[in-house]
């Protein structure tokens, strides 16, 4: 079975159309980090759930490994490419202004090799943004205190701290990170919060 075979299956199974955007908190920052007018990307952008609240104005292609997905995406006025981002991206060097990696990171083997790509096919000056599980926060560090594991799903490979994040973003400029989601936020980001935002910007040439 391929991976993107697995990956419709896992889907199927497991998700729905609307799980993606389940931190509508993280929409506002992506629309505002992306503009109008622009060239994007969205890698893993599965069906579009979340990339159609910054479709409007811009130009999107979306790439996932799961075609089923893909032809959602398409439906929505996003131009798909089947490919595995874990391997080069099949784009020329400084195509877009703007990359988005929503829930993605987590799911790679060796993320930093995307990021490398990512680096290569921003313009420069181009902006970089997506999001990551809080992995950390109390609700899996509760689990693992009684045995379990702190995600449950099996796609999951990496587990990403704030100070991971700006490592593996080290060759970028600007690099902020905000925490959202959850309704005990406000009380301790850090711990509380659902998912962790990341912005940041290819260094101009």
């Amino acid at each position: 079975m391929s991976l993107g075979e697995l990956y419709e299956r896992h889907h199927k199974e497991h998700r729905n159309d609307g799980d993606f955007v389940f931190v509508p908190e993280r929409i506002p920052i992506f629309k505002e980090v992306i503009g109008q007018g622009q060239k994007v990307l969205d890698l893993g952008c599965r069906s579009g759930a979340l990339t159609r609240h910054f479709l409007e104005g811009n130009e999107v292609v979306g790439v996932d490994v799961d075609e089923a997905a893909l032809a959602k995406a398409e439906m929505r006025g996003i131009t798909p490419v089947v490919a595995d981002v874990e391997k080069p991206l099949p784009f020329p060097d400084e195509t877009f202004d703007a990359v988005v990696a929503g829930e993605l990171l987590e799911h790679l083997g060796f993320p930093q090799t995307l990021i490398a790509e990512v680096l290569r096919v921003l313009e420069p000056g181009g902006n970089f943004v997506g999001s990551v599980p809080n992995a950390f926060r109390l609700q899996g560090r509760l689990r693992f205190l009684l045995g379990r594991p702190p995600e449950e799903d099996p796609t999951h490979l990496h587990m990403f701290s704030p100070d991971q994040i700006r490592e593996l973003l080290a060759d970028f400029e600007d690099v902020n990170l905000t925490f959202v989601g959850g309704r005990y936020r406000p009380l301790h980001p850090r711990l509380l919060a659902r998912d962790l935002v990341f912005t940041a910007v290819r260094p101009a040439a």
